[in-house]
């Protein structure tokens, strides 16, 4: 029995908030949460409101709620690293284009990439895409070399070379400098930071994780009635492995704010499929079968960034007879956003990707401010839901070694 169906209601709240690979600072979930739940509450017909965290520790909000004739006091605290992240992205042109190839070459090689396309053709799209972009841009700045140097060795000769290679850095220069709208740049750094260890996470950031892992498990300790952790992307398969970790130091278990978590957008198989992904996919086995902790992960696949409905554990091969975890289910973009929404989004795949966390003019079940402030905990919001039928769970990952 989850901790979840002992409290099934809530009064407060401590949400945990793990960001995907973004450089953006904390305060911008801030003012998501702030713009996005004040359209939810006035489709849905509930008040909320947020203030200011009071006190040190980490960045956060704080949240309160009347839903269902019940008001509850939520923290949210966004466990940050963007600095990470920012000290990944190589700096130069060069070093980009060096990230390409290495990447491009972990992947294929591994047979990696081969078997991501047994899955979502959505993310294998988008992971294939900064590759290409930058490949054009090159190609445009190495037909700039070409053109100018015909067109001025008539005069000058091989000196001709030398504007020509202005012009062509001039131009990839330009393309980088734009990439707020092309994304190349940053999608490369993204899968590259992933890849850059064959899976296997990245000293600076086991140390970030460990001590986010002590935040959760002092929050266990207040009084609360629901510690809720939040992945977004790439932030999933992080609260994967911080929870395992939180979960395998906790005492008393059976006392205690329920335990939950909620993956949104997942891309997984990204990391968990890479050679060196054992101490992942060890806690993706572990935490499928904790009974003390809701695990709920939900996508659409309307989000083309994200293996939508492909259970991360089963599709990594490490489902075991005693798996419980994760819930599947679906945000189902075309039915929770009206046809005009649905419209003016479908083509803004980066901004799909961020929908989970806001508001929808034809709300379902998933609605993620009753979720995070509403007076139900995840296990007893989600208790009797049937997963998605349309779920993928064939293991498809060649690497299923795991360490924990």
């Amino acid at each position: 029995m989850s901790s979840q169906t002992k409290q099934p209601q809530v009064r407060r709240r401590r949400v945990f908030y793990i960001p995907g690979y973004d450089p953006i600072p904390a305060r911008r979930y801030r003012e998501l949460y702030r713009t996005e739940s004040h359209q939810q509450a006035a489709i849905s017909g509930y008040d909320i409101s947020i203030a200011p965290k009071s006190g040190e520790g980490p960045f956060g909000w704080h949240v309160t709620s009347t839903q269902d004739g019940v008001e509850v006091q939520t923290d949210i605290v966004v466990l940050v690293w963007s600095d990470i992240v920012r000290d990944s992205m190589s700096g130069s042109i060069l070093g980009t284009y060096l990230q390409l190839a290495r990447t491009a070459w972990i992947y294929i090689s591994t047979g990696t990439l081969r078997r991501l396309r047994k899955l979502r053709k959505g993310p294998v799209i988008a992971a294939l895409y900064p590759v290409g972009m930058l490949l054009l841009q090159l190609f445009a700045a190495l037909g700039v070399v070409a053109g100018v140097t015909a067109l001025l060795g008539i005069w000058i000769g091989v000196w001709a070379l030398l504007p020509a290679l202005a012009l062509a850095y001039a131009l990839l220069r330009w393309f980088r400098q734009i990439d707020n709208r092309l994304f190349a740049y940053y999608l490369m750094h993204d899968y590259a930071y992933s890849a850059r260890s064959n899976g296997e996470t990245p000293t600076e950031l086991q140390s970030r994780l460990d001590e986010f892992a002590g935040l959760i498990r002092a929050s266990l300790k207040d009084d609360v009635d629901e510690v809720l952790v939040v992945g977004h992307s790439s932030g999933a398969h992080l609260g994967v492995s911080v929870l395992s970790d939180v979960i395998r130091g906790r005492k008393e278990a059976s006392h205690g704010p329920a335990l939950s978590f909620l993956s949104l957008g997942q891309v997984v198989p990204m990391v968990s499929f890479l050679p060196d992904a054992a101490k992942l996919r060890g806690d993706l086995r572990f935490l499928s079968t904790q009974d003390t902790v809701t695990w709920v992960d939900v996508s659409a696949p309307g989000d083309g960034c994200s293996f939508a409905l492909c259970d991360p554990v089963a599709v990594s091969g490490v489902a075991g007879p005693n798996k419980i975890w994760p819930l599947v289910l679906s945000a189902a973009f075309t039915q929770t956003l009206s046809p005009e929404r649905w419209h003016a989004l479908r083509w803004r795949f980066f901004r799909l990707h961020f929908q989970y966390l806001c508001a929808f003019d034809q709300p379902g079940t998933y609605d993620y401010f009753r979720i995070t402030a509403g007076p139900q905990s995840l296990g007893a919001r989600f208790a009797g839901r049937q997963p998605s039928k349309t779920r993928i769970e064939t293991p498809v990952s060649k690497y299923r070694n795991v360490s924990s």
